[in-house]
């Protein structure tokens, strides 16, 4: 399994998981009082469950010609947006940051 941590306004929001069976998982951390990570995903659901890869974090990586070269220079597959998040959770636009969990 796969984890990623999400940073909100540089505190940490919550885990994003890629489960073995390709849903996905997020979950807000305890204590966690800052702005959702999306206007989609409230506060006050603290576990998210998702079939497929999560809206909210499907348009940060980039497109076209920069994502052509991200999955080259990486050896990314296209289909790997899990990979290709952690690739550039350092510099995605909006007050989101995305690192690679424990």
């Amino acid at each position: 399994m796969k984890h990623a941590r999400v940073f909100q306004q540089d505190q940490l929001a919550g885990l994003l998981e890629a489960c073995d069976d390709g849903s996905y998982r997020f979950t807000y951390a305890a204590g966690f009082r800052g702005e959702p990570v999306s206007l989609t995903m409230p506060t006050s659901q603290p576990v998210w469950e998702f079939p497929r890869f999560p809206a909210p974090f499907e348009g940060l990586p980039p497109e076209g010609v920069q994502l052509d070269a991200l999955l080259r220079i990486r050896k990314l597959d296209r289909q790997d947006l899990f990979g290709q998040l952690l690739a550039v959770g350092h510099d995605v636009v909006g007050s989101l940051r995305i690192e690679a969990g424990q």
